[in-house]
């Protein structure tokens, strides 16, 4: 059995037992975390998709540890004219882990 969840905007494969690493939540690690925005519901044979969520249908997950991903550097520049730029960026992401799909 597996879900398809929106979590932050971002469309992600649930399925029970499963960790997923998704945009960092502003929740303690340890905490539970219930996801109602299920699009799809796949059961074996049977499936329950939503127009757009499928109603009666959430997801409950642990929230786990913080982390920060690869550092991405931005390089701007303007030819012949002297102009560089260099910038970095980290995200920080946050591991969650799938209890129970309901629905």
């Amino acid at each position: 059995m597996y879900a398809l969840v929106e979590i932050l905007g971002r469309q992600y494969k649930a399925e029970e037992g499963k960790k997923l690493t998704v945009d960092r939540l502003n929740l303690e690690e340890g905490s539970s975390y219930e996801i109602e925005k299920v699009l799809a519901v796949v059961d074996g044979e049977t499936a329950k998709f939503g127009t757009p969520y499928v109603e009666g249908a959430k997801v409950t997950a642990t929230v786990g540890s913080e982390f920060r991903g690869e550092k991405v550097k931005v390089y701007k520049f303007h030819r012949r004219k002297g102009y560089r730029r260099t910038q970095g960026h980290r995200e920080t992401y946050t591991t969650i882990t799938i209890d129970k799909i309901e629905g």
